[in-house]
Parts: C-alpha cells; sequence; structure tokens
C-alpha cells in the first residue's frame, strides 16, 4: 500500500501556483514526481474560486479565513496521513499535530520564522521538538534557525528548490525574436529582466538608476521589469509607484513594467532577455528567481545577501553587486556584461549547466522522497 502524504501550502495563495508564489511554486514542482514515485499525495491550500475547482483529485482547497483551523478540520475528518509536511508555518504545528493523528511532521522552511521577533524561543523549541526533520531552502535559513535555537542541528537539511529545465530554457535565435515580438520589445535593442516584488528590500530602485548610468555607453538598453508590490495583483504601494515613476523620469521609454506576470508566461520574459538582475537588500532566504536565470541561459547580476550567493559562481554564472546598496556596482557589472557578449554567453552557458546539474524538480523530489521514505528519481536522478 503506498504511503499518504500530505503537503500543507500556506494559506497566502493556491497550488497550482495560478498567482505566483515561491511556495506554491515549490509544491507544483515537486508534485507530478513524488506520485510517479507512488506516493498518494494530497495537497491542502486556499480556495480560489476565480482560478481553480473547489474539488479536484488530489487537492483540498479550504477558505483562507480561519486557515489553519480549517486544515485541522479537515485532517481530523479523514484517515491519518503517514507524513504531513507544513510549509513556512511553524506556528501551525501544535494544531496540526493534534489533528495529524500521529503522522510523522516535517516542516519546510522558506524563510526564517523562529526568530525571537516572530515567537517566544520556549515556544520556538517545543515546535522543534515536535518534528522529525525540518527542511531549508538554503543553508541561509538553515544557519539561522540554528542559530537561535541550537541542538536541533540532526534534524535540519538543507534542499535547495528547482526550476522546470524544459520551460525555462536557453532561446534560440528564432525563440528570442519570438519572444521579442510578442512583449513588443525592439528586436536589437540589449534587454535587462528584472524579476522581483516592488519593495523597498528588493532594492528595485538601484536597478532604475544603475540602468541610467548604464545609458551613458548603452543608450538602447532596456530595462524589462516584472512584477508588483503584492504576487498575483497589479497593485502598486508607494514604494512600487516611487519605483515606476523614476524609472519614468530617469529612463523614459527604455523602461518596460509588466506588472503581474502568471508563473506560466514567465518564460517568454526570460526567453527575450540578455541578461538578468536580482537586487536583494535584505537577507534574503534564496530568491527562485535565480534557478529560472540559470535554466533559461542568462548571466546574472546579484547580491550575496542571505542565501542567494549560494547558487552562484563568482565569474563563473554571475556576478555579485557590491556594495549591495551602491547604484554604481549594479551599473558597473551590467554595463560590464552589455559589453562583453562572450562573457554573457558563458556565464549563460555555467548558469544553464548548473541548472542541469543541481536544479531539477526530479533532484528536489529525491531528496525530499528520503524525508518521505518513497524512492523518487527523476530523470537527472538524484543529483
Amino acid at each position: 500500500m503506498s504511503k499518504r502524504v500530505c503537503l500543507i501550502c500556506t494559506e497566502k495563495l493556491p497550488v497550482p501556483p495560478v498567482r505566483g508564489g515561491a511556495i506554491q511554486t515549490y509544491i507544483d514542482g515537486v508534485l507530478p514526481h513524488l506520485r510517479a514515485a507512488g506516493l498518494d499525495v494530497t495537497v491542502v491550500c486556499r480556495r480560489d474560486p476565480l482560478f481553480l475547482p473547489d474539488h479536484e483529485p488530489g487537492f483540498v482547497r479550504v477558505d483562507g479565513d480561519h486557515y489553519v483551523a480549517n486544515v485541522r478540520a479537515y485532517l481530523a475528518s479523514v484517515a491519518p496521513f503517514d507524513s504531513v509536511v507544513i510549509y513556512n508555518r511553524p506556528q501551525s504545528v501544535p494544531v496540526i499535530a493534534q489533528a495529524a493523528q500521529g503522522a510523522d511532521l516535517i516542516l519546510s522552511m522558506h524563510n526564517d520564522m523562529f526568530g525571537p521577533d516572530r515567537m517566544p524561543p520556549d515556544e520556538a523549541r517545543a515546535i522543534l521538538r515536535r518534528l522529525s526533520a525540518v527542511v531549508t531552502i538554503s543553508d541561509h535559513v538553515r544557519k539561522t534557525i540554528d542559530s537561535w535555537h541550537p541542538g536541533f542541528t540532526s534534524k535540519m537539511r538543507t534542499i535547495r528548490s528547482g526550476v522546470d529545465l524544459e520551460l525555462f530554457h536557453p532561446a534560440s535565435a528564432d525563440e528570442k525574436a519570438a519572444a521579442r515580438r510578442s512583449l513588443g520589445l525592439p528586436a536589437d535593442a540589449p534587454v535587462v529582466l528584472h524579476v522581483s516584488r516592488l519593495s523597498e528590500r528588493k532594492g528595485n530602485l538601484l536597478v532604475v538608476r544603475a540602468m541610467a548610468a548604464v545609458h551613458d555607453a548603452h543608450p538602447d538598453a532596456i530595462l524589462q521589469v516584472v512584477g508588483s508590490s503584492r504576487y498575483g495583483s497589479n497593485h502598486l504601494e508607494p514604494y512600487g509607484l516611487k519605483v515606476v515613476t523614476e524609472a519614468g523620469r530617469l529612463l523614459g521609454g527604455r523602461s518596460r513594467f509588466a506588472g503581474f506576470v502568471a508563473p506560466s508566461a514567465l518564460a517568454s520574459y526570460f526567453a527575450s532577455a540578455d541578461l538578468f538582475v536580482c537586487s536583494s537588500q535584505w537577507e534574503e532566504p534564496l530568491a527562485r528567481v535565480h534557478y529560472e536565470a540559470m535554466a533559461a541561459g542568462l548571466p546574472i547580476v546579484t547580491t550575496d545577501r542571505g542565501g542567494n550567493a549560494e547558487v552562484i559562481e563568482e565569474g563563473g554564472n554571475g556576478l555579485f553587486a557590491r556594495p549591495y546598496a551602491s547604484a554604481g556596482a549594479f551599473a558597473d557589472c551590467i554595463g560590464r556584461l552589455l559589453a562583453d557578449p562572450d562573457e554573457r554567453l558563458r556565464l549563460g552557458r555555467r548558469g544553464r549547466a548548473l541548472a542541469e546539474e543541481r536544479y531539477s524538480w526530479g533532484r528536489v523530489a529525491a531528496e525530499l522522497g528520503e524525508l518521505l521514505g518513497g524512492a523518487v528519481t527523476g530523470p537527472e536522478g538524484s543529483k
């Protein structure tokens, strides 16, 4: 009899990731591999009647209001699962543990939610004691949790995220031209891609100001921005409005803002671009856009904040803007790559090789499957 596994998503966005979301994309990516290995997997997530049916085989969608209570009610109403994976909500562990009727509990952490600003230390340690394993998406997250609450190292394991290697792939000349036509981008101008929420900690203004400096040497370069202030909508908060306004003032028609783009449509933006920029200013857990850029064969300019540096070989598949809060540092990196097509090609090829070697969804599922007690292999085995 196959093992029964329940994956409990966070309350903000549904699965599949029709409104975006890194955790939702993660679950959607590993799901077919876990099921192909014979695991009986049920995904619990919030309802989204606009885009998704309430009832679909393998999914339980509940109201986002009183989400944990709704999840608890569901778990209490069905036969016990063998394993329950809780995504990024350690505070829900006690409630879910009571309803899960003896299931093996695994916590999948995509941010540090265990700091003293999040919960009292005694509560955090009690939660960690109840878990059989804690999966983190980066060494940065794992080490941060361990620094707050030493003594649980043996329970923690880094399993970095993955990417769809078929959806995101190096674009041929014809694919690039078609992507640019579909997006209304010039055929020959250099395109710098920036996919990010618009928020201060993402540092978007630095990219805009860097591009203004880059235009002295590369006046035809275009900044293509994908994202808004919130996942799943085109809402702009004051900082987002400031980014758009400043881009209009400094770059004029050489900046494009696409707003929210559904994950299924993102690949066209990567196919249209010449290089990718991530400008994280906070201790980023590990932004998944790095995987997408690597898979698409794009050279990366990023910061060494948080876990980002764990997937970047400096001078191998990308460059670090240092200091990270300097628009000039970003301008230097972007300008260097725009001036050197051979270096762009070399870095992009190395990024694609790393994506194939280390960041397939098959690899992610294989490592998660080890914890779930299933033999999961993808096209790349368990790399």
